[in-house]
């Protein structure tokens, strides 16, 4: 029986069909394959395209694949067919062990971003607290301040300085999507401090009787008075007396952060007399501003203060961060000598 030979070109288009079907089951099978061995956080910067975003995908730490995914190839093919290379959305994504290339680009192309907890600690200035959220949002901490100081945003929430502004932070973590803008940063600070002034908090506010801003003016100094939260109502007090007898508070914080020296162990009576509208031994009444971000116990503190007939307090002289309280300034001046003596002792200047 003759068979009939087949041509070499009939072979060829054979052999090219058999890879292409090997070579597409390949592909479906990587489409499928875990493409995540550790789970991670990949951040996209604003402006950043498709070259990028590979680059980062495959520069990543993990040793056990060379980058933050397996199949990078694959992955950019996947990519181009659903349009990913056409537009990149920046945030930050997590890549969940397990996720394959579809789930990934999927994800990366409606722009399914985690949000990234952000901690506002309590800081002394504005440019400090700026440097600190710079650190866990894409935003700058040039372009953090500057949103403080913008006029027009000044303007917008009512407050004539950045100094005003700075009010408004309240210590504490938030939710929030790592490409918020400083505007955005700021509102959300807004509205977060419009819900922590809740109906009770404000009904407390006319005992006493101080505003918002003055509230928050004691609780800083409080803070920068006291470590001890459980005497910070009693101390709230005090000061709270000195306000109602018209007193200058005298509070040496304030002297620290009118100098700018924030070191200083020890007030002398020419530190007293610094001239600044925060330096509450030359001036009545409280700064014009907070000297700190306070915490919300100094705040809660100042709100739910100690109704006694304290005007004095001084260091104890045992070190332990707790204050003796007195009624009256010869009482206050044993308690006076009795801490000068300790810091004479330990050789404090």
């Amino acid at each position: 029986m003759n068979r009939r030979k087949v041509k070499p070109a009939v072979w060829a288009v054979l052999a090219v069909a058999v890879v292409a079907i090997a070579g597409g089951c390949s592909v479906a099978w990587v489409a499928k394959s875990n493409a995540v061995v550790n789970e991670g956080s990949l951040y996209v910067p604003s402006g950043s395209d498709f070259s990028t975003l590979v680059d980062s995908l495959r520069a990543g730490s993990d040793e056990a694949t060379g980058g933050r995914i397996r199949f990078v190839g694959p992955f950019e093919v996947y990519a181009r067919r659903i349009g990913l290379t056409e537009e990149v959305e920046p945030g930050h994504y997590t890549l969940e062990k397990g996720m394959n290339i579809i789930q990934i680009a999927r994800m990366l192309n409606l722009g399914e971003q985690t949000p990234v907890d952000v901690v506002v600690r309590p800081s002394r200035l504005p440019g400090i607290l700026a440097a600190r959220v710079a650190t866990q949002i894409e935003a700058d901490s040039t372009a953090l301040h500057e949103a403080m100081r913008d006029p027009s945003l000044l303007a917008e929430y009512g407050f004539d300085s950045e100094l005003e502004l700075f009010s408004i932070f309240i210590p504490n973590t938030y939710e929030m999507w790592w490409t918020e803008s400083p505007r955005e940063f700021i509102g959300r600070m807004k509205r977060e401090y419009d819900r922590f002034w809740s109906d009770e908090r404000t009904a407390k506010l006319a005992r006493t009787r101080l505003n918002r801003m003055e509230v928050i003016s004691l609780a800083a100094i409080l803070c920068e008075e006291t470590q001890k939260t459980d005497e910070m109502p009693t101390m709230a007090g005090a000061y709270i007396n000195r306000l109602r007898l018209g007193m200058p508070l005298q509070a040496d914080p304030t002297v620290k952060y009118a100098m700018g020296d924030f070191t200083l162990r020890r007030i002398l009576n020419k530190h007293l007399r610094t001239p600044s509208p925060y330096n509450t031994y030359v001036n009545r009444g409280l700064p014009p501003t907070p000297i700190t971000m306070p915490t919300i116990a100094a705040i809660d503190a100042v709100l739910d203060f100690v109704e006694h007939k304290y005007i004095y307090f001084c260091a104890k002289e045992d070190f332990s961060g707790y204050h003796n309280f007195a009624e009256t300034y010869a009482a206050h001046l044993v308690n006076a000598r009795r801490y000068a003596a300790e810091l004479d002792r330990r050789n404090i200047k």
